[in-house]
């Protein structure tokens, strides 16, 4: 469907639709939508915005009709037309993010305009309709990865480089579509047609057909603007890692009129980012995703002011008396008078024969959609025994007609939540082998089957699979710490009265704050903590009691806050 604008014969109708990813405001809340934003005449052309552009303005149609068009390499089409009190654009607009699509007024009439700074006041105005907007913007983002709409990632399912391509995007909800350069038969004229040939890859196509060879990490973070590091190195609070504590920290902490900088070196949302339903988060009885649980949190942060950065990676810190200074990536210099560590932990990689021929390729530590769109229906297993292995065998069997659910224990339940048991063992595509582990993985150019050993009978079974998916425990991410904080003999951070404890029984600090390290002014929560209850909920709440020490902290050693603000909210 293109875009013509002969006249108004040729306009595209309207997309009907009552999905409430597309909702259509009432009179009301279109005048709250007036009272923030600008009234704006539009004719017929008028471009709103344009795909690759950032932009500060988020449009409702008040009169007349927009198209929203994706540009292709050589050519567009028409992805929905809006009507009436239809709003435009996706998440990725009101985070800083170039736009995916372009915005083209097909029928005259009129915008309001709304800056994206002034979408709290929105919000405090109207909760409702505040609530409507950022729903509306997380399913649109949601429907879009579900689509594989987006920027094209070409390259082969063997390559490593693709699969860390494919992991950055996948882990931080950036829309695209894989075009496998094994499987696809068009991809040859398709690379031709760019001048690339197959030994280029992987190439990002980028929105608006703009080409990226094999770009780095950062290279495709900053052409998104997920790297807002901070112009002023210094600043108050300082949190490695981006998982539900990290973001919980820098809510509190930015509201607080903190200067915050958040950086992680994969991710915001950490770990549970990729869980595809929480059902026992409090105040969500119907569950939530993990995603979307994070991207409202990480919505939060900055709209309070905290400064977001991904990927970036604290290889060292040191303490210099008044402040902490952090290098970053190697290059980067951040300096803050308190430390919130939230760096969480990486899950364990089976020690079994074959492994590591697989594993940028048919091995995986996380279940998303795209990870299940790889699959298609082809037999998969799951390794482990925690909510984690239980969540992705649910979410899997629901496209794939065989998922095999690998436990060592006897019992499933043994780490498993209850609620969790209950839905793996109701579910017939989920095949559970409980007393087994896995001890070979069996393919030539890709998986194609695993050995499975009963550790009670001794007996071995072969099971035809084409993916693997690991959940076998964490490690804690410690190392850039430099010794600067006492760790447990497993690498985790001690706070609180085990600080000096596990070394030398009996000599802990009882007057210690409870997450407080060994290091004043450095704290830590999540899983990264000794003793932690691994709950995201219990991790957020660690977060928020972070900040609460941290400005004690700072208000016992006399360091004001290095911005002058004002407390926003609590």
């Amino acid at each position: 469907m293109a875009v013509d604008d002969s006249g108004p014969s040729s306009v595209p109708a309207e997309t009907p639709d009552v999905h409430e990813a597309f909702p259509r405001f009432t009179p009301d809340q279109m005048k709250v939508l007036e009272h923030w934003g600008q009234r704006r005449t539009t004719g017929v052309g008028d471009v709103l915005f344009t795909a690759g552009d950032t932009v500060d303005e988020v449009f409702v149609v008040n009169a007349g009709r927009v198209a929203v068009i994706e540009q292709g390499i050589r050519d567009q089409r028409v992805v929905r037309v809006h009507g009436e009190r239809r709003l435009l654009g996706e998440l990725g607009m009101v985070e800083g993010q170039p736009a995916l699509f372009s915005g083209r007024v097909v029928e005259a009439g009129e915008v309001v305009a709304v800056p994206v700074d002034r979408l709290h006041g929105v919000a405090l105005q109207d909760s409702v309709l505040g609530e409507t907007i950022l729903r509306a913007y997380l399913i649109r983002r949601a429907m879009l990865i579900e689509a594989g709409a987006g920027m094209r990632i070409i390259g082969s399912c063997y390559s490593p480089e693709t699969r860390r391509l494919l992991d950055f995007s996948t882990r931080n909800r950036l829309p695209y579509k894989w075009i496998d350069v094994e499987k696809d038969p068009k991809v040859d004229a398709f690379l031709q047609r760019m001048n690339v040939g197959v030994t280029d890859t992987p190439v990002v196509v980028l929105t608006g057909g703009r080409l990226r060879r094999n770009p780095s990490i950062s290279a495709l973070a900053d052409e998104f603007g997920l790297r807002a590091m901070p112009d002023d190195p210094q600043g108050d609070l300082l949190i490695v890692g981006a998982g539900p504590g990290g973001l919980a920290a820098s809510v509190y902490g930015a509201s607080d009129g903190l200067d915050v900088t958040l950086l992680d070196a994969r991710a915001v949302g950490g770990q549970a980012s990729t869980t595809s339903r929480i059902e026992n988060y409090p105040g969500f009885p119907a569950g939530i995703s993990g995603s979307e649980l994070t991207e409202r949190t990480a919505i939060q942060a900055r709209r309070f002011g905290a400064h977001v950065a991904v990927p970036a990676t604290v290889t060292s810190i040191a303490n210099h008396g008044d402040c902490f200074r952090a290098v970053v990536d190697g290059r980067d210099d951040i300096r803050a008078r308190a430390v919130v560590i939230a760096t969480g932990v990486v899950y364990r990689r089976l020690d079994v024969s074959g492994f590591h021929r697989f594993e940028t390729g048919n091995v995986f530590y996380e279940a998303t959609v795209k990870e299940r769109q790889a699959c298609g229906t082809d037999p998969v297993a799951v390794v482990g025994g925690g909510n984690s292995a239980g969540q992705a065998a649910v979410f899997l069997a629901r496209t794939t007609p065989t998922v095999y659910l690998i436990v060592r224990d006897r019992d499933l339940g043994a780490k498993m939540s209850r609620y969790l048991v209950d839905q793996v063992t109701r579910i017939e595509a989920i095949k559970v082998m409980t007393g087994s582990e896995v001890r070979e993985l069996r393919g030539d150019r890709f998986l194609t089957s695993i050995q499975v050993r009963d550790n009670t009978t001794g007996s071995c079974s072969e099971l035809a699979v084409r993916a693997l998916f690991v959940f076998i425990g964490a490690q804690p991410r410690t190392g850039w710490l430099s010794g600067l904080a006492e760790l447990d003999d497993h690498g985790f951070v001690l706070t609180g009265s085990d600080v000096g404890a596990l070394s030398t029984p009996g000599t802990g600090d009882a007057n210690r704050a409870v997450l407080e390290t060994s290091m004043a002014g450095m704290f830590a929560v999540g899983d990264v903590r000794h003793g932690a209850t691994r709950r995201v909920a219990a991790a957020m709440g660690e977060g928020a009691i972070a900040v609460a020490l941290v400005n004690q902290y700072l208000t016992s050693t006399g360091m004001a806050s290095h911005r002058d603000h004002t407390v926003r909210s609590r």
